[in-house]
Order: C-alpha cells, then structure tokens, then sequence
C-alpha cells in the first residue's frame, strides 16, 4: 500500500531538490574541449516551444546556442529556455528503478520493478474491477508519448480512468472553442499579433508566463497599435498599457458582458459578419442587456468609464486580437469566461483573417499536443470524441480491436483523487505529473496518495507525489526520445534526440511498452521507436479535425513546423483557422453561446475578507519538478513570497519582508510579505511552484467547472494575520 515516507525529509536529502550550477565538465574552455555537435530542438518547459540548439559531447548536454533561424522566437530565449540543458547531468537525476522498502527507497532491476507493477496493477483489477485502476498522464510529454498514454490506459490496462495534468492549464478554453467553432485550437499564428490595431489581453501575466509573447506585443505597439490589459495585477506587461482595467479576482465574466452591452447598446456590432458567419446572436443580445457599464462596474471594481472606452477601441478597429490564458480559465466558470471573449471577438466581426482573432495562451510544453490524441478522459486521437460512434470504430480500426473494447469517458484529474478518497480507485500509474503540488487543497491530495494500495510512477526526478510511491520507473528527458510537440499557436514541431538516456534510465515509450508486454497486451505495442508510434498517430488521427496524417519528422523539419490541420502529405498546413469566417461545425457557422453570471466557490465574506490568487513567476516552471533544481532559476526568486498592497499591508501591521499567515477555509500557511502597489489593495497573490508548507494549493479549493472540469485556482478568499515568532519559523 503507497504510504507517506516515514522521512519526507530523508528523501529530499537523497534525491533533491539540491541546486545544480555547472554542465558537465564545468565552464571549461570550449576552444580546447568543444560541443562534438549541435541539435537543433526545442525548449522543453512552457507552450511557446521555443527553438533553441543543444550543444552535446560524449553523449551529454553542455549548453546551448540560439537558433536564431527559427520563426517563432528567432534565437530568444526566457531564463528557463537558458537553464533548461542543465537537467541531464544533474546529480538529483533517476538512473535507476526504485522499489520501496522500510528505510524509503532501494534499487532495482527492470524486470523486477515491471513486474511488480504489473502484478500490482493485476491483483487490484482482479479484485475490484479494471476501473479500480487509474492512469495520469502530462501537456510536457511529447504528442507521441501522450498518444501512448491514451492507448496505454484503454487497452493496456483496460480502464477508462485516464487524465492529464494539461485538465489543470487549457480545458476550459478547449471546451468553449468546441462550442463555438467545433474545435480546439488558438485560431491565429502568433505573427498575426503585431498586426492588430488593438490588442485585448484578459487573465495573463505574458511578461512572466509567455516571455517570448513579449516581442509580439511590442511590434503590435510599435505599428501603433493600443494594449488593453484586464487583471487583478499590473504585471509587468500592463505597465505598458494603453488601458489598465484591474478587476477584481473572478468578475472577467462581468467585465466581459459589460464590454459586449456597451458594444450592442452603441451600435458597434458587425452585423453583416454576424447575419453570414454566426448562430445565437439573439439569445446572447438579450443575456447582456442587463450588464450595463455601472452594473459591472460594481461588480468589478473597474470605473464605467474605462468598460465603455475598452468596448469602444476593441470594437471599432479594423484588425482585434484578444489574447488570454489561465487567469481567465482556472475559474468555476472558466468556460463562461472563454465563450464571452469568443462572443466579444464574434460581435465585432475581429475573426479568420490577418490581424484579427481571439487565442488561448497555451501554459504547458505541450499543452495543446497533449490534448489533441487520446489522454483526455473523454478524448481519442484526432480530437475525436470518445461517445462518438463514429469516432471510436475508426480508432479501434486502426488499433485492431472491436469498438466495443474501447471504454467509455471516466473521471478527469481532480475526480480521479475524489475517486480514491471514496475508495472506488485503489491504484494509480502516473507520468508527467506532480499533484500533491499541483491539484488544489493539497492536503486532500496528500490523505488520497495514503489511501492508494498501488502508486507507479514514470519520472527522471523524484517529485514530491513519487515520495509517496511503491515503484518508481527512472524514465528519460525530452531531448532522450525523438518527438513531436505542437506549440502555443498550433505549429507543430519536432524534438529531435540529443542524447542516449544515461547509465540505467530509459526512454518513457520504452518503459509503457514494456509495462504494456506484462499485462498481457503487447501485441498492441509493438513500438521500438517514436517514429513507430508517429506512423499510427497519423492513421489514428486522420479524418479527424486535429488531423495529423500529413505531418512527417521529415516534412516538419523542412518548412520548421506544420500547423495542423494537415490531412495529406502534400498539404501546406493550417496556420490559421476560421478564414473567411467559417467554423468546424457542420454548417460552417460559428455560434454566440450564452454565459451566465455565477459566484466563485470560496466567497469572500466577513470571515475570509481578501481575494487570494495564485500564478508563475518567470523563473519557475509548474510544480517546479525541474525548475527547483536549477541553482541561476532559484536565485532568482527563490522562495514565494505574499504579494500584497500598501494599503492591505497597513490595515494588518505589515511591513516588506515581514511573515504574514495566510489562512482559508482548508488550511493557513506563513510566507513573507512582499509589499508592491501592483495589486488591488482587495487582493493576495501567491506563485504555486513550492511543496509542502511552501505550496500555495494547501489554500484553494476544489470546486470545478462543471463543463471543463478546471479547480479554480484563480480565485479563493482568505484571512491575513501578521505572523508571530513561531509561525514565521514554521
């Protein structure tokens, strides 16, 4: 049975994270020992997919050089694109399987490590049922591996418990794209953003969380064009605004419909757009009516006057892109949000041509890639639907089985732990994901991971979560496998191998492969290759609207990157969607969706009188697995800190650098102030990175969107009191 370790701190002494500074050999003179070659690839944290060239020697990473050539970021890099190569040599790196025993962790052998997983994963089915078993995948493995994970769960180990950390990043702007144009992916190529004439960015923190995103706005604003920027936060790219509307956490929706009512009250709509490309107009006209700039002003906080002048310069320019990211989706009401941008962007006509449209911000590595083949609960490849008829006679065509083997949608992230708490799931095999930092109200996540009679995990450090581990498979970084991965505007790129995994580590299409051979199911997992598995992808996915068929290692490196949707081996590629206004739906029409005012989870009241908030900060990375290794990144920002106002600060006697115990309706956590006037006075802000004491999802809550199954992250409410002595020690 996966316990708590009898020494968490034992094991942080062992496996990290401990800092890591120098590559291998250290800063030696290149001139006298030089890279034996250049691997042109990509970064492997967030969604702008950055290209970047891998110098190698003696089958090891020693640093990098820009790959200037490369479109999207022409040789730019954030401070984690600088650092990433570090990883491999790092001495916290997995080199072998490992077994629990009574003193924390031993090494051992594959074929026994296999075997006990699969045995494990045997019993438990045997005893409760197939679906006693869940599978967690992750948005950073490559397109490949991802794929492999869908297929691994269905027909590997036969359940359909199958999720992915990518649920806690983009789910909910998926599902509001797929209700209005019937697909899931941002609309434009990121060189569509400097050749807008107004640029409406909602819930992102671009300068911390999409750095490269940055040059794009600039040209935006080089050529004249305005920067309107919704947040509870001045962050770094709002100083730069034209238009700064600081809302209150968990009102976009309001600010949102306030915008739309303004827009259809002064006859700014595109109606000739509307009557030819669009359904539902009628219906969302009469949603907003009751939204007028005063109303929502209230709500809000942001003066009537500043809605109004928004609406206005979004409505009447020619060309308008509305960008946004998690501040918008981590919400109970994600979806509402995303489909009231989209109503925006509909509206005003602002859709399938150059310099207009609407985007999510992709968060995760692979964050759209991850979603697009098989490892969404309710998803099969191609970005079919698993309740589809249609779709899963193809899939199971292609893999070989009868429709009816295929099991039907079963629980997201977040369910999958309320599962196990209820003791309906009694295993877990999970890869690419750390949620006991990760997934809201820790503390429940940590009482879930007790309850597991089996936990395998597949990862190249130790997570906090493998602390809770009974076999941990050392699998192996992204540039150990060839791959494919789709970046934040839809183009698809390929990782190319670097490197041999070292000493006893192996490749993750290699280990699932294995595992797969253990139950039983190896015929359906022949793969010796990524290449392998891309073959099938594409046949997978053909016919389907995230259509691979047309996309080759080969063909990709030539043009550097494909955007999907690519149906054939001759066809250029997709870069943007919608043109001339026509969507993925049947009837080509893009359809106004109503979105309906509802209240945050965890309301603020006389008890909990402040809005609490979580992010990034640039120089971390998720549930920093890796970040927190990299010695130049901690430096940086190396603990999280309380943002708060001067104003907020004085009402409880708090100065900079003092501790300040934050406490909600789950548990209370002590960190030191960092006093800025870039936040609401009404509002905390705390980055998410850190475990334990540190972490701030001990504080948020659970509650989901009911469509997109999202946490809402974004918005919690808590109590603030100066820390005494003690507490500032814990």
């Amino acid at each position: 049975m996966a316990k708590a370790p009898t020494s968490a701190e034992e094991l942080r002494k062992q496996f990290g994270p401990h800092l890591h500074y120098t590559p291998p050999g250290g800063w030696s003179d290149e001139s006298r020992n030089p890279a034996e070659k250049l691997v042109k690839t990509h970064c492997c944290f967030c969604g702008q997919q950055c290209g970047i060239q891998l110098k190698v020697r003696e089958n090891r990473v020693i640093g990098f050089e820009p790959w200037e050539e490369f479109p999207f970021n022409k040789g730019k890099l954030c401070p984690k694109g600088v650092k990433r190569y570090l990883q491999g040599s790092h001495p916290d790196r997995l080199l072998d399987p490992l077994m629990r025993d009574p003193n924390g962790f031993r090494k051992a052998s594959w074929d026994e490590a296999l075997n006990f997983a699969a045995k494990r994963i045997r019993e438990i089915q045997g005893k409760y049922g197939k679906d006693a078993v869940a599978v967690y995948g992750g948005a950073s493995l490559t397109t490949e591996k991802s794929y492999l994970v869908g297929k691994f769960a269905r027909l590997g180990v036969g359940t359909r418990h199958v999720d992915y950390n990518g649920r806690l990043c983009m789910v909910s702007a998926g599902v509001a794209y797929k209700l209005a144009f019937g697909v899931d992916r941002s609309p434009i190529p990121w060189s569509d953003i400097p050749k807008a004439d107004v640029l409406f960015i909602i819930g992102s923190n671009i300068g911390d969380c999409s750095p490269i995103t940055t040059d794009y706005v600039w040209r935006c604003r080089d050529r004249g064009g305005k920067l309107i920027i919704a947040d509870p936060r001045l962050n770094p790219i709002a100083r730069n605004a034209d238009l700064f509307l600081p809302l209150r956490p968990g009102t976009d929706l309001a600010l949102l419909m306030g915008m739309l009512h303004v827009i259809l009250r002064d006859g700014l709509e595109n109606r000739a757009f509307i009557a030819e490309h669009t359904t539902g107009f009628e219906a969302v006209q009469e949603s907003v009516e009751a939204w007028d700039p005063k109303t929502a002003a209230e709500m809000t906080g942001v003066p009537p006057g500043a809605i109004e002048k928004a609406a206005h310069w979004f409505a009447e320019a020619e060309r308008g892109i509305a960008l946004h990211a998690r501040g918008l989706e981590h919400q109970s009401k994600g979806v509402e949000n995303c489909l009231a941008v989209i109503n925006l962007v509909l509206a005003t006509g602002h859709l399938g041509r150059e310099g207009a449209g609407c985007a999510m911000i992709t968060g995760q590595g692979n964050g759209q890639g991850g979603r697009e083949h098989g490892q969404k609960c309710d998803q099969l490849p191609g970005q079919r639907m698993l309740t589809d008829p249609a779709a899963r006679e193809h899939v199971a065509k292609v893999w070989g089985i009868s429709p009816d083997d295929l099991p039907q949608p079963g629980y997201s992230a977040q369910e999958i732990m309320e599962a196990i708490h209820r003791g309906e799931i009694k295993a877990l095999f999970s890869l690419c994901f750390n949620p006991l930092v990760s997934l809201p109200d820790a503390n429940y996540t940590r009482e879930a991971l007790e309850k597991l009679e089996f936990f395998g995990i597949i990862d190249f450090f130790l997570s906090e979560t493998a602390h809770h581990a009974d076999v941990v498979l050392a699998g192996g970084l992204q540039e150990e496998e060839e791959g494919l991965t789709c970046n934040v505007e839809g183009r698809v790129i390929h990782i190319q191998k670097a490197v041999d995994a070292p000493a006893n580590a192996r490749t993750d299409t290699w280990i699932l492969c294995e595992l797969a051979k253990r139950l039983d199911r190896g015929k359906f997992f022949p793969f010796q290759t990524s290449r392998e598995v891309l073959d099938e992808l594409r046949e997978a996915s053909r016919g389907g609207h995230a259509d691979y068929y047309g996309i080759t290692y080969e063909r990709v490196d030539e043009h550097m990157g494909l955007f999907w949707p690519c149906p054939s081996l001759d066809h250029p590629g997709t870069p943007r969607l919608f043109e001339g206004g026509i969507s993925f739906h049947p009837d080509g029409k893009c359809k106004f969706v109503v979105t309906e005012w509802r209240e945050s989870g965890d309301p603020v009241d006389d008890e909990y009188p402040v809005y609490l908030t979580t992010g990034r900060v640039v120089s971390q990375y998720l549930s920093g697995t890796q970040t927190r290794r990299l010695g130049g990144l901690v430096d940086i920002y190396p603990e999280p800190k309380l943002e708060i106002h001067p104003v907020l600060a004085a009402r409880y006697g708090v100065s900079d650098g003092d501790a300040v115990t934050i406490t909600t309706r789950r548990s209370e956590m002590t960190l030191r102030a960092l006093v800025t006037k870039t936040i609401r006075p009404d509002t905390v802000f705390i980055p998410y990175h850190w475990p334990g004491r540190q972490s701030a999802n001990q504080l948020t809550h659970r509650t989901l969107d009911p469509r997109s199954k999202i946490p809402e992250y974004k918005v919690s409410a808590c109590s603030l009191r100066k820390a005494v002595s003690a507490e500032a020690k814990a």
